[in-house]
């Protein structure tokens, strides 16, 4: 039920979703659903790929399935329901159903970080480390790096978990936005979330702060190696390995800062849901793209899987 009061638990919230544009709703739909049909096309394509093509059994390669698996769950996690509610006249999800897709996606999120910074160590031992790289990114040590990716993104989300059942609901109950997010169910508690934001700040001062370092150390040295090469082609082909990868960290990074910084400072939520499109919906489908697209090791094993 809905409470009129401040002692009335809820059962439900609203979103309102893009409610608020009924002029370009059918064109919304289709827009995010193709873009939904391509994002789990292109990285399931990538994972089949890397799967059947054995020159690509690399741990660079390795990496980039996982990271088609992460960018397909996270995408999946907002995307469905979302468009789901196009058709809905009101478009209602349950607390525990909001919290548990905000635990997927905070999960699926946080690990996205963290690969891409175990990305940039591979990056990183490739350049600047050529003749001893074989040894040091040992099959071994890729799983066990994939592995604490996906297992600091869970620790990370359970934390978040904890706090948010600790939160009590008892309204308004609307959510000005197309998916649950912390921010949105922190101002709907009409409990005292001062630990639940201390605890938020916390994780993610540790886990930005951690990934930020280890990313700008990586390229520092990578950067540092590239100007050492004394021939142009090497320099070119040195910084031609880790442009896609750098491309992606930064169009993460700087879509999630971006949204989050004009979501503090109080910018118009239609403006906070469109620019959220973009680190949720735009960001998964253009990955598999930028690795693919100048990759010639990709291109050469579709043309051989095409002529199998």
């Amino acid at each position: 039920m809905i409470g009129e009061g401040n002692n009335t638990e809820i059962t439900h919230f609203i979103l309102l979703g893009f409610s608020d544009f009924p002029r370009i709703l059918a064109v919304l739909f289709v827009i995010f659903l193709l873009i939904y049909i391509m994002t789990v096309t292109w990285n399931l394509c990538l994972i089949v790929l890397i799967r059947l093509a054995s020159h690509l059994h690399t741990p660079m390669y390795f990496f980039l399935s996982h990271l088609s698996f992460i960018d397909i769950c996270y995408v999946t996690s907002t995307a469905p329901n979302m468009l789901f509610n196009f058709f809905q006249e009101q478009q209602t999800v349950t607390i525990r159903g909001c919290i548990v897709q905000y635990f997927i996606f905070s999960t699926m999120g946080l690990s996205d970080s963290c690969l891409l910074t175990a990305m940039a160590y591979d990056r990183y031992a490739a350049i600047c480390k050529p003749l001893l790289y074989s040894s040091i990114m040992s099959p071994s040590l890729c799983g066990w790096m994939a592995l604490g990716a996906y297992t600091a993104g869970l620790s990370g989300s359970l934390s978040q978990l904890c706090v948010l059942l600790q939160l009590h609901f008892c309204g308004p109950n609307v959510i000005n936005h197309f998916f649950c997010d912390m921010p949105q169910l922190l101002n709907l508690s009409c409990t005292d979330t001062v630990f639940a934001q201390i605890m938020v700040a916390i994780l993610s001062m540790t886990y930005g702060t951690a990934n930020a370092i280890i990313l700008m150390l990586s390229y520092g040295y990578i950067i540092s190696s590239i100007m050492k090469i004394t021939s142009a082609k090497g320099r070119f082909k040195a910084f031609n390995t880790c442009a896609s990868h750098m491309t992606v960290v930064s169009l993460f990074y700087s879509s999630s800062m971006f949204v989050y910084l004009n979501s503090s400072s109080g910018a118009s939520p239609g403006f906070d849901r469109i620019a959220s499109v973009l680190y949720t919906v735009v960001i998964p489908m253009l990955n598999p793209l930028i690795y693919s697209l100048r990759n010639r090791e990709i291109k050469d094993a579709l043309k051989k899987l095409q002529k199998k």
